[in-house]
């Protein structure tokens, strides 16, 4: 895509040096805003991610509200599954009416069935300045299936871990099966509008390293190779610090990291601790994070005191986009956002001089 206007999260994705990195939040459109809660009080969460308006509405509220530079679509890992012939409601996570046992029980993706989210993300470029980004997004293979087979949400999906375990239960398929949709869905949201996309694994942090080399990466190389050359891929995948080395071999441009380990340590676990190895350009990768965002409920100052420090401890260096461990939580203070997006737009970078292989001490 041709830019007339420099778009500062796509830079820091090519690893371009910038003044400082760009800045957006996991769950920016929410219930800590109280116009969202004003329109939320009127319209259901299914028929606001139904109604094309509504749902561009509710993405560009944080917009208006702080400096972000790039917008997520309001919109619900699962719903793309609800025009695969799955039946959910929300109360307020996913719960299906019956659990998902085979890959066979789903019918193809079709993306007239998510015409209303296609629709929200063109309106939402179309009404946003250039140089701020829209990001499209789905859930991963092992993420999505989790919730079909379990048939609701777990603290620990034991259900699906069972079948993950079992060569004989068909859950490579369904994880195949859900790769191909989620590809499908992806591109058709980056030909909607979308500037680059992110997967979102929200329970892969439960599976062990055998596992997820086995049986969960190659889904996922499945995903993302059918996205190659379209549009940048962010992968986040909370509770992984086992996992983050093996993360650093998928395809991806951006990884997202928790707040579990140091920003510096978890970008050298993703892409290597040798120094030929991390300024290789084919195996760099930028790093989205990685602010606990239990940090924003202890107020402003101690906000803007962890940003600056996550901030310094990366001092600049290229690809780095700032943003939370995890999604803002509902009681989170407006003034604490405000403090997180200005500690950002404040910070005094070194122009990238360092390498982020050395530990900071």
């Amino acid at each position: 895509m041709t830019r007339a206007d420099p778009m500062r999260y796509l830079d820091a994705v090519a690893g371009r040096a910038l003044d400082r990195p760009p800045v957006w939040l996991m769950r920016q459109a929410g219930r800590y805003l109280p116009e969202y809660r004003a329109i939320r009080s009127e319209v259901g969460f299914q028929d606001a991610i139904s109604d094309p308006a509504t749902a561009a509405e509710l993405t560009l509220q944080p917009m208006r509200r702080f400096d972000l530079d790039a917008a997520i679509i309001f919109a619900d890992i699962m719903t793309p599954l609800e025009g695969m012939g799955v039946s959910l409601t929300f109360d307020p996570g996913p719960r299906l009416d019956s659990p998902l046992r085979s890959a066979s029980e789903l019918t193809p993706f079709d993306a007239a069935h998510v015409a209303p989210t296609l629709e929200a993300l063109r309106l939402v470029r179309g009404a946003l300045d250039s140089t701020k980004a829209v990001i499209g997004f789905c859930g991963a293979p092992f993420t999505l299936a989790a919730y079909l087979v379990q048939g609701s949400g777990s603290k620990d999906f034991l259900t699906a871990r069972a079948m993950l375990a079992d060569p004989q239960s068909g859950f490579t398929v369904l994880l195949d099966t859900l790769a191909d949709a989620m590809a499908d869905y992806l591109i058709a949201q980056l030909d909607a509008g979308a500037d680059a996309i992110q997967v979102f694994d929200s329970w892969v942090g439960l599976v062990s390293r055998d596992d997820y080399r086995r049986v969960v990466m190659p889904s996922l190389h499945r995903l993302v190779t059918r996205l190659e050359g379209r549009g940048p891929v962010t992968y986040f995948a909370p509770g992984t610090s086992h996992l983050l080395d093996l993360v650093g071999s998928l395809p991806v441009d951006v990884v997202g990291v928790d707040w579990r380990l140091p920003i510096v340590e978890a970008w050298n676990l993703v892409c290597g601790r040798d120094d030929s190895h991390v300024n290789h350009p084919s195996s760099r990768r930028a790093i989205q994070g990685n602010l606990d965002p239990a940090i924003l409920l202890a107020g402003p100052e101690v906000t803007a005191a962890h940003v600056t420090e996550i901030l310094d401890l990366v001092d600049g260096h290229p690809g780095h986009i700032f943003n939370l461990g995890h999604g803002l939580t509902p009681d989170t203070p407006l003034d604490s956002v405000a403090a997180l997006v200005e500690a950002v737009a404040a910070w005094p970078a070194h122009a990238g001089e360092i390498d982020i292989t050395e530990t900071a001490t």
